[in-house]
C-alpha cells in the first residue's frame, strides 16, 4: 500500500487510521479532527473527507477478498403476539 500514499503530506498510518475509524464507527469528520488533535496532529476535516473519498474504495477492494463469503439465503421465524387476548 505504500505506493498509493506517495507524495502525501501525512504518514500512511495516519491516513489509514482516519479512514478506518470513519468507516467503522459513527464518527463525523470533525470528531476525527478532535481525536487526531489529541495525538498532536493537526488535520482539517476536509482533508479527511478527501482521504475517505480516495482511499475507501481501494481499501474495500483489498479487504473484500479476505472476508468470509456470506450466504444470500434468509430464514425468518414466524412470530405470534397477543393483543387484548387475540393472537396476531
Amino acid at each position: 500500500m505504500a505506493n498509493i500514499f506517495k507524495w502525501k503530506h501525512f504518514e500512511s498510518e495516519i491516513i489509514l487510521l482516519c479512514v478506518r475509524w470513519y468507516l467503522k464507527y459513527p464518527l463525523s469528520y470533525r470528531n476525527l479532527v478532535e481525536i487526531i488533535a489529541e495525538r498532536g496532529i493537526s488535520v482539517s476535516h476536509s482533508t479527511i473527507l478527501r482521504w475517505v473519498k480516495q482511499y475507501a474504495p481501494i481499501i474495500s477492494r483489498r479487504v473484500r477478498k479476505h472476508l468470509k463469503p456470506t450466504n444470500d439465503s434468509w430464514r425468518v421465524d414466524e412470530t405470534y403476539i397477543k393483543i387484548k387476548g387475540n393472537r396476531i
